[in-house]
């Protein structure tokens, strides 16, 4: 069963149990994806699909680290609830040291000796670790390990 068609279940589910908070996240998500198909003219691939979510993901982070400095207890419990939906749709996030494994391997298959050399190995590893862990985090692995004088 193709991640849309999961979604498309989840949101007759949702229908039917009443669950309101899941039921706006799932139906926000299908009409992201259904805007997306219109927008390429076609349908969309399972890593475009999880590429909206996550995308819908970082919106939710984000809105919570805003309401949290506005003192909004009640929205953070919102679109922390939501974004706990969102997580369950997307694929198991590597930790940290998984990150700096990864980028070591491909630091050492470009041949990457310092700062300088941070363009060569960034798009392997973004193409490499794409829905598997947050840019932000791979761009700090990345100049963390780059700018240290031994690996």
């Amino acid at each position: 069963m193709s991640l849309k068609d999961k979604l498309q279940d989840e949101l007759k589910q949702c229908l039917r149990s009443g669950d309101k908070i899941r039921l706006s996240t799932v139906r926000m998500v299908v009409s992201a994806i259904k805007y997306a198909e219109i927008e390429k003219g076609g349908p969309l691939d399972e890593s475009e699909i999880l590429s909206i979510i996550s995308k819908e993901a970082r919106k939710r982070l984000e809105s919570i680290d805003a309401f949290k400095k506005g003192n909004r207890d009640d929205l953070v419990a919102q679109e922390s609830a939501e974004l706990a939906i969102l997580r369950q749709y997307l694929p198991q996030q590597m930790s940290r040291e998984e990150v700096i494994a990864a980028a070591r391997q491909v630091i050492a298959e470009v041949g990457a000796v310092g700062p300088q050399d941070k363009n060569k190995v960034m798009p392997r590893i973004i193409a490499q670790l794409k829905g598997k862990a947050e840019g932000k985090e791979i761009n700090a692995v990345v100049t963390e390990l780059l700018a240290a004088p031994t690996r």
